[in-house]
């Protein structure tokens, strides 16, 4: 049974055609995958279908019924609801509070919240789950996995008969993907429709039953997983062959760039390493090992317990990311909007953020020609696709907002980068 139908759904920005006569469809009980490069549209589909874009062409249907919600509460009371990457719950209340939240049940007309039943609400979700979830922390104590069960039980106690998955895996440990893939199938199993995005197309093979390809904001196919091959689907998002996924580029080794000796910052213990220039060093290790802290000790945004940082062989003093970027070290962080980007700024004014006075005059103005020359040239250098450069940064893709903080440091001449999770 069909219980979504989009058909020829086109959506224009100012400059650019988002989505151009793009349709998909989901039946009841499967997990439907969306997949595409970044700027693919994917993200503009969802919105869309959350309530928060109208289109301006193409028509929805929703268990056969017209669809044409006008904000996210209309999508969701009419059973849609999104998981979005960045997970929106509040940190300071616990799981029975956020899945709740706005909708507590009162005890009479004085407004008094019936805390015993909506306690046991939240325990028959997480029993329909068949989940183990501490109900009486605060979400901000909680793994990401939990953190993510408490969205999941969230879109159950809407009654939402589909759920979108906004790669739901970023973030999670082997161990917690198969948890998740589990509460998935349960879903399944109850009838529920999941559609599934995700850049991790060996998970696609895995877990879903169709998927559908956009590129460059078109639809370009939808194809049964069993039918097809990961090959396919990459022909389909890119419009070639690909000979290796992952070609290896050999470059030169240089001279040592960055040491780091002796490293200690809260629970990082002894840290030592070096970096060569043009090498490309991995730093590896479950959730919870470390390797953000390290980072961010380098760096200067976490203070440092001992330990001693040089840089083309002398020994520098960093204190804060100030210093940092000064030496031409740049962190490219792992939650791009919070620490990476100033969402309600431009591209361009987040881009020059950190050269902004190598384009003023001495009376404090700035040449704002010379900037915008500066911004094009990164714009095209690293294809950040964005209909104008004075497009604010928020309205990009995730993928597209990550060129836009690696361009900031390419701006600042930055030659040591440090990449934290690059591809969440």
């Amino acid at each position: 049974m069909e219980v979504l139908k989009v058909k020829d759904v086109t959506k224009r920005f100012p400059g650019v055609t988002a989505l151009n006569k793009v349709s998909f469809d989901l039946v009841r009980g499967e997990v439907h995958a969306l997949v595409g490069e970044n700027g693919a549209g994917k993200s503009t589909l969802i919105k869309i279908l959350a309530g928060l874009y109208p289109p301006d062409e193409g028509e929805m249907w929703l268990s056969g019924k017209r669809f044409a919600p006008q904000s996210p509460k209309d999508s969701q009371q009419m059973g849609i609801s999104v998981i979005h990457q960045e997970l929106h719950l509040v940190p300071g209340l616990d799981a029975v509070e956020n899945i709740f939240m706005g909708r507590q049940p009162l005890r009479n007309r004085l407004g008094f919240v019936n805390w015993k039943e909506m306690r046991k609400n939240a325990e028959t979700l997480v029993h329909q789950l068949g989940i183990d979830l501490r109900l009486d922390v605060p979400v901000g104590r909680l793994s990401v996995a939990h953190q993510q069960m408490v969205e999941i039980a969230k879109a159950l106690s809407y009654e939402s008969q589909i759920i979108i998955m906004d790669e739901p895996t970023s973030t999670l440990t082997n161990e917690e993907i198969e948890g998740l893939f589990s509460i998935i199938s349960t879903l399944k199993d109850n009838g529920v429709s999941i559609i599934y995005i995700s850049h991790r197309l060996n998970e696609i093979k895995e877990i879903t039953d169709r998927v559908t390809v956009l590129r460059d904001g078109q639809y370009i196919g939808t194809k049964t997983v069993v039918d097809t091959t990961i090959d396919e689907v990459i022909h389909m998002m890119v419009g070639r062959n690909i000979q290796e996924k992952f070609p290896r580029i050999r470059g030169k080794h240089g001279r040592e760039r960055l040491r780091v000796e002796s490293l200690s910052s809260g629970h990082l213990q002894d840290i030592s390493f070096s970096v060569y220039e043009g090498e490309v060093l991995g730093i590896a290790g479950l959730v919870g090992a470390g390797r953000t802290e390290a980072a961010r000790a380098i760096v200067g945004a976490d203070d440092k317990d001992q330990g001693s940082i040089y840089l083309d062989g002398e020994k520098i003093h960093i204190d804060s990311p100030v210093d940092a970027v000064g030496y031409g070290i740049g962190l490219i962080p792992e939650d791009r909007k919070s620490h990476g980007l100033i969402l309600d700024m431009t591209v361009k004014g987040n881009i020059t953020l950190s050269i902004l006075s190598s384009f003023c005059h001495k009376f404090g103005f700035v040449n704002t020609s010379r900037e915008s020359e500066k911004v094009a040239s990164l714009v095209d250098t690293l294809d950040i696709r964005t209909p104008s450069i004075e497009r604010p940064v928020k309205n990009l893709s995730g993928g597209n907002q990550q060129k836009v903080v690696l361009a900031k440091w390419f701006a600042k001449q930055c030659d040591v980068l440090i990449f934290d999770e690059p591809t969440r």
